[in-house]
């Protein structure tokens, strides 16, 4: 059973509604789950009335308690990924953060599509965006032994092409564009261009025989992996 980016629940704490809907907003529009709390007392109850939350972004400076303390509390009990936001640029801060577990570390304002990316890659490098078996139409893929069967046969894939195809997987039966693939498998520091992907998907389709015709290319758009399963 994979689980689907609408399963993932993502706990966004600030004392500003504005930056709360921002961030949910940019999210949502991705398929998370959105919990909002309003200052650090709040995040805490909301966390640990909550097991499902998967990924935290955390301001700094707050009423009743502030980020740090939050952060404090959570990491006595959870090792969920935390993306501390802050006004502030201190190399002081962000030493602090890091000492007390944060995962990533965002100084505002910020662009959209770096939270966004650094939000997908976190989930990713952390595997809570899927299972450790992946399994769609007779490929299965498992994320800890790096293998790939087709109809029970092992298939030599590159590292790229194993992300991407987990990445078709993951999100199975979405319509995916060029720059999200790009910003999900090569991430949001990749500097080249969208014809890598499609290189690579050329590859892919040809390493999985007939089953690669379950990646369907949506002209001028990206790609989707398609199956009636």
């Amino acid at each position: 059973m994979v689980q689907t980016m609408d399963s993932i629940k993502v706990l966004i704490v600030d004392d500003e509604s504005r930056m709360r809907k921002l961030i949910g907003d940019f999210l949502g529009r991705e398929g998370y789950t959105i919990v909002e709390a309003g200052d650090g007392e709040e995040a805490v109850e909301k966390f640990f009335a909550d097991n499902e939350i998967s990924l935290v972004i955390l301001d700094v400076m707050m009423p009743k308690m502030d980020g740090w303390q939050v952060l404090k509390e959570i990491r006595q009990y959870s090792k969920v990924p935390v993306i501390m936001l802050t006004a502030k640029g201190d190399e002081k801060d962000e030493l602090t953060g890091f000492n007390l577990g944060v995962d990533e570390y965002i100084t505002k304002p910020f662009s959209s599509k770096i939270l966004v990316a650094r939000v997908n890659a976190i989930l990713r490098r952390t595997n809570v965006t899927g299972n450790d078996i992946m399994e769609s139409c007779g490929i299965v893929i498992d994320k800890v032994a790096h293998v790939v069967k087709v109809d029970g046969n092992t298939v030599d894939l590159s590292v790229k092409e194993f992300e991407l195809l987990s990445y078709f997987l993951l999100n199975k039966g979405v319509a995916l564009s060029r720059e999200k693939i790009l910003n999900n498998v090569w991430n949001y520091d990749y500097f080249g261009d969208a014809r890598t992907i499609d290189t690579h998907v050329k590859k892919l389709r040809s390493k999985l025989g007939e089953k690669g015709d379950l990646i369907k290319t949506i002209w001028g758009f990206g790609y989707k992996f398609d199956t009636e399963e």
